[in-house]
């Protein structure tokens, strides 16, 4: 099999919502009347951003589910993605499993693969996504306004718990506490109808891929603000919140939640919690913006607490 047999057989499906999709030099695709356009990508190279050993098709899944992260974050309907392969080999049953991970999560949210390229190299997986926003009704990390609360989705720390007993093995959680580590780390769960559902009650917000603490400082940065965070808030997984402190690491600094983290004025706690139940999300209230620049994080009792890491350093 060649470059364009690989193309052909694996990557190449009907794109009804755009123009004209893979085959040609370039693909053409008509954005909707009245809506802005994002774009972004990321890249997942082998070694740093998965392991060598990881499921293909769990692999194709999460090459694509980060990508509609990022869409979610800004509260966007994505439409199309371009991927880019680079295979140190042509292992066909791989590609296979990988594609069949790939574009079930896009059939699952009508995501069209309209171009991209493959060559020989280094495992290297590169997705460009493009998405929709109603004009001038996007979520950005510039938003935040001193007194709004502090929301995160679901719970953190698991999938950064996977990777530690991976590589340190200095924790052994129970099996199917392990299990649910591994499955979040493999198989995440992009929240893009929550991001589109938080339009009209938040103001800031990003995805939480490289640590909770990290990424929150992206949005003070951006909307110069503070904040305060309670660490006992932080949602986590029953075995991780026992251990709290012991793994303060994985709940506030570890990557790969791609959870939701955004603030919205005091006043839309009520519909943020109905939001909560509509969409059978948990959605917990874990801090306050500040006018005073910087991160403060204490514990329940107002005491402050230090974090000996903020996040995940692609070059570290």
């Amino acid at each position: 099999m060649n470059e364009f047999d690989l193309i052909r057989r694996y990557f190449t499906r009907s794109a009804p919502n755009a123009v004209l999709g893979v085959g040609d030099d370039a693909a053409i695709v008509r954005p909707s009347p009245g809506c802005d356009l994002h774009v972004s990508v990321d890249m997942l190279v082998e070694g740093r951003h998965f392991f060598a050993d990881v499921d293909p098709r769990a692999l194709g899944h999460k090459t694509l589910a980060v990508n509609l992260s990022d869409m979610a974050a800004m509260g966007a309907v994505p439409r199309w993605v371009v991927l880019s392969v680079a295979l140190p080999t042509m292992d066909e049953s791989w590609v296979a499993a990988f594609a069949d991970g790939f574009f079930g999560l896009a059939e699952r949210y009508g995501v069209a693969v309209i171009g991209g390229d493959t060559t020989r190299g280094p495992l290297t997986l590169s997705v460009t996504v493009f998405g929709e926003t109603p004009h001038g009704q996007a979520l950005r990390r510039d938003a935040a306004q001193v007194g709004d609360d502090i929301w995160v989705s679901g719970e953190l720390g698991l999938a950064a718990l996977a990777v530690r007993r991976r590589l340190k093995g200095d924790v052994e959680p129970p099996a199917e506490v392990l299990a649910a580590a591994q499955q979040r780390l493999d198989w995440p769960t992009p929240r893009v109808e929550l991001g589109q559902a938080l339009l009209p009650l938040a103001r800031a917000c990003l995805d939480v891929s490289d640590g909770l603490a990290g990424d929150l400082q992206h949005i003070l940065e951006r909307s110069n603000v503070g904040a305060t965070l309670n660490f006992d808030e932080l949602p986590t997984a029953p075995w991780l919140a026992e251990r709290r402190r012991e793994l303060a690491d994985c709940i506030a600094a570890g990557g790969d939640d791609y959870e939701l983290l955004f603030t919205a004025d005091p006043g839309q706690h009520d519909a943020i919690a109905a939001l909560a139940n509509q969409l059978g999300v948990r959605l917990t209230r874990i801090g306050r913006i500040d006018a005073e620049a910087g991160l403060r994080v204490t514990d329940a009792a107002g005491q402050p607490l230090t974090l000996t890491r903020m996040g995940y350093d692609h070059f570290a």
